[in-house]
């Protein structure tokens, strides 16, 4: 797992040829992804392996593939994101364009090729962060931006989570969660119903919602209902049906509750204290903002 800091020259390099290159008219895309997947210490090799076999499957899903065709210009923008604790990512896959199921699978190979990875310590904010910087040096442009967390754990690394989930509503860009409810929720003080953690901590932004998969094993039914809602811009009240989603799934939340900017109701059960402590520091981390 890189560090971020031997990233930020490169990045910010990136980040100047994105401003002075405007996006042409043939680079519009219904929606900008980035796919960020929790490789942290918690994550074993064959779970890391299941995640990536979920994103493979849905992104070939004809489901799928038949929400994309079906937006106004016939095609997304995805990244690919590995993350750990603060400072630890990888881009995986650098934006790419899915259109039908041949650049599908061109992206998958993508994935596949590069090697498994993983890093000590949970850290959504840095993934949010990293997630936002991405953005920018896209040569893509959408009206619709998306950070797609995936996760088995709650915030223990870096700082607040609460302060860049809202840095990035504050943007434009929605964020939604997939948390993976396996064993280990609730070890090491941890939380032992990570989805309503993300509900109240992680997601939001227009439209933003929660999905939960029950473990490792069924996260790939539960990453192809996500995407295809992304994907289709459905919400609670809108017609599933000709998606192929189920309205009924194990756990799912839309929209943030009400202290941000939700119309949630009932009492909180982490918000504010969204930052787990680890290691003896506060439970609360610092804003950076």
């Amino acid at each position: 797992m890189r560090r971020i800091l031997p990233l930020l020259s490169a990045l910010a390099v990136l980040l100047a040829a994105g401003a002075s290159s405007p996006a042409t008219d043939g680079s519009r895309v219904d929606l900008l992804l980035v796919i960020a997947v929790d490789v942290s210490g918690s994550v074993d090799r064959q779970e890391a392996t299941l995640q990536r076999g979920g994103y493979a499957d849905a992104l070939i899903n004809p489901m799928l593939l038949k929400a994309i065709q079906n937006g106004r210009n016939g095609k997304i923008a995805v990244t690919y994101l590995e993350w750990a604790g603060w400072g630890l990512f990888r881009t995986t896959v650098d934006w790419t364009v899915i259109q039908d199921e041949q650049s599908a699978r061109q992206f998958i190979a993508q994935v596949n090729a590069a090697s498994i990875v993983s890093g000590q310590g949970t850290s959504i904010s840095g993934a949010i962060d990293i997630g936002m910087s991405l953005f920018p040096i896209s040569p893509y442009q959408a009206d619709r931006r998306v950070i797609d967390v995936s996760g088995d754990g709650p915030n223990n690394s870096g700082l607040s989570v609460v302060a860049y989930r809202d840095m990035a509503v504050n943007q434009g860009v929605t964020i939604n969660g997939l948390p993976i409810l396996n064993d280990t929720n609730g070890a090491n003080g941890g939380v032992t119903d990570l989805d309503v953690y993300y509900r109240e901590c992680v997601i939001g932004g227009s439209g933003s919602f929660v999905i939960a998969a029950e473990n490792f094993q069924t996260f790939a039914t539960a990453i192809l209902r996500k995407l295809i809602l992304e994907v289709a811009g459905l919400g609670p009240t809108d017609n599933w049906e000709p998606y192929g989603v189920p309205k009924v799934t194990k756990v799912q939340y839309f929209g943030a509750p009400q202290q941000n900017g939700g119309n949630g109701t009932g009492p909180l059960r982490y918000y504010p204290n969204c930052d787990i402590a680890n290691r003896g520091r506060p439970g609360v981390f610092p804003a950076p903002f």
